[in-house]
């Protein structure tokens, strides 16, 4: 992603990497032990993240929100692991694509994973609280709703005894991730927020490599999400001519968070009425269809990619909370209605491995100043400089993080492959690349690469090329099944509360990478002038206790209401 490489730069900078995870995890007694006898096997991400496959039956689950991320989870579930019995959602037309799908990945379609009879075997509900009520047998429940609608139903949910796995961004606002987590921790119940990278095997050797020391002292990570949305949707005219649709006479774009309202849905007697609307959390049609671009109902482009890209971040430096947050963003290109930005960019200040004062076991040492526990600042110069930006008119890299440290640059690219380029050290004469890699023109007129490596880096390339899997995972179906794993063991009566799994993005996890996100969004809109637009990150906006301790209170009282 920091540029688009030529083919012989981009197989090197992929066997560097798979080279160093080779060679990292031969060294590590853990690794050693899943690699022994199986150099050819990919390492299994149950192995990996500490999970089994179960005995005796799935866990029954119902799936809340049939959009395009509920196709995605329903597309990566493991049925062994979770079974969907009950689907929920007002739209008629997202019922219907939850069972017959796309007939492509991600989106398989609930017939592609459980057969002809899905539709016979899994019960289908507009209400969520209906569902509640008459399917007592569920056990737990995936939220896929739109975000304003995370905290109230997620809460509903463990009341009514659930185990929620809620897709992220955890909330609409910080208040109401604090509400989550209380109410998790009331009713006993697993709640697990779904930033999947937690779950992905590319971002754990990625991650095991910078805290092995391979890139050096990191001090920048470029993160970037960016999409191309001007072109104009074409259509056939009735001269057989295409030419491109036109909508109030201004050209539709290629805009994924306005799309066309299905005919299914606008056929729908309740999806016109608009009490039934007002009483499932929408004001209009349009607004349920396209919620994205309000601010109401979403949290524009840090809820929906940047949230991805800064809890990557903060994985890479130690899952550490930031200390600041610089943004600027607006409606730069777009002239419709829609309230979000189309253009952010942010600078974060996080704190690096020696900015604070830590004991014997690494762990940050705390004080007591004004009246509140604070961390212990050590070295107030170390830190880490993350820059993340979302543009709507341009794609020419691909999403990811580049990760630059002073012995070498990791990229994670579209959540696929992981390229390492070592920094040349001047120091060193005559040096020379240590794997030669040529790239030739195959019989297909394709790229076909040549390496040649000694001994022993032949033999790391081979170990870190059988630990990563083909293809890559994006996680999901590992945090679904982890999910699962977790629910399982909390309603065994023989294992103790203090022995229970948890999962890996759990409530306070979440709850920290929303704030990441949001605060980005309150420095963006308070911005105007001469006020600056630097937030600094409280440690108490992290403590789900302090309800009221938030960044966002000026916004607390424009979303749902919380009941």
């Amino acid at each position: 992603m920091a540029m688009n490489l030529l083919p012989e730069k981009r197989e090197q900078g992929k066997q560097e990497f798979a080279v160093q995870v080779g060679q990292h995890m031969n060294r590590r007694d853990f690794m050693k032990g899943l690699l022994a006898g199986a150099a050819a096997v990919p390492v299994s991400a149950a192995l990996y993240y500490g999970y089994e496959k179960f005995h005796g039956e799935p866990v029954r689950a119902a799936l809340i929100g049939c959009g395009d991320e509920g196709g995605v989870l329903v597309g990566e579930h493991n049925p062994e692991y979770l079974r969907f019995v009950a689907v929920c959602d007002i739209r008629p037309f997202n019922r219907r694509r939850i069972f017959e799908g796309e007939g492509r990945p991600p989106r398989l379609g609930l017939i592609r994973k459980y057969g002809s009879n899905a539709r016979k075997e899994i019960e289908q509900f507009t209400d969520y609280q209906e569902m509640l009520n008459k399917r007592k047998d569920i056990q737990a429940v995936v939220i896929a709703v739109p975000l304003h609608l995370h905290a109230k139903i997620a809460i509903d949910c463990m009341r009514a005894g659930k185990h929620v796995l809620c897709e992220k961004l955890m909330a609409w606002n910080v208040r109401q991730c604090k509400e989550m987590i209380r109410t998790a921790r009331e009713t006993d119940r697993v709640l697990s927020i779904g930033h999947q990278r937690h779950y992905s095997l590319l971002y754990a050797y990625a991650s095991e490599l910078i805290r092995a020391g391979t890139l050096g002292k990191i001090k920048h990570i470029r993160a970037l999400w960016h999409r191309n949305q001007t072109w104009p949707v074409m259509e056939v005219g009735k001269d057989g001519k295409l030419r491109p649709k036109l909508e109030n006479g201004q050209p539709v774009l290629r805009d994924s968070w306005r799309p066309d309202i299905p005919k299914e849905d606008l056929a729908d007697p309740q999806l016109q009425d608009p009490e039934f609307l007002k009483r499932h959390g929408y004001q209009s049609l349009e607004e349920l269809v396209r919620w994205r671009l309000y601010l109401r109902t979403g949290g524009g482009l840090m809820a929906e990619l940047g949230s991805h890209q800064l809890d990557a971040c903060s994985i890479f430096l130690g899952k550490v909370h930031p200390l600041a947050v610089t943004a600027v963003g607006g409606k730069y290109f777009f002239e419709d209605d829609r309230e979000v930005e189309d253009h952010v960019y942010c600078i974060y200040e996080f704190p690096g491995p020696n900015y604070y004062d830590r004991d014997d076991q690494g762990r940050i040492v705390y004080e007591q100043r004004n009246g509140r526990k604070v961390p212990k600042v050590h070295d107030p110069n170390d830190v880490v400089m993350v820059t993340y930006s979302s543009i709507c008119t341009n794609a020419f890299e691909p999403y990811g993080e580049c990760v630059m440290g002073t012995r070498g640059t990791l990229l994670v690219e579209r959540e696929q492959e992981a390229l390492f380029f070592p920094e040349p050290d001047p120091n060193a004469r005559n040096q020379s690349a240590p794997t030669t890699v040529q790239v030739t023109q195959s019989a297909v007129n394709k790229p076909a690469t040549e390496a040649s490596a000694s001994e022993p880096r032949a033999e790391a390339l081979r170990r870190g090329q059988s630990v990563l899997p083909n293809p890559v995972s994006r996680g999901y179906r590992e945090e679904m099944e982890h999910f699962a794993y977790c629910v399982k063991m909390w309603e065994d009566r023989n294992v103790k509360p203090e022995e229970r799994p948890w999962p890996r993005c759990h409530g306070e996890v979440a709850m920290a990478d929303a704030i990441v996100a949001l605060t980005a969004n309150v420095a963006m809109r308070r911005r105007n002038g001469a006020v600056s637009s630097r937030i600094e990150f409280q440690p108490e906006w992290f403590d789900p206790m302090i309800l009221d301790a938030v960044p966002d209170p000026d916004v607390k009282e424009q979303g749902p209401p919380f009941e």
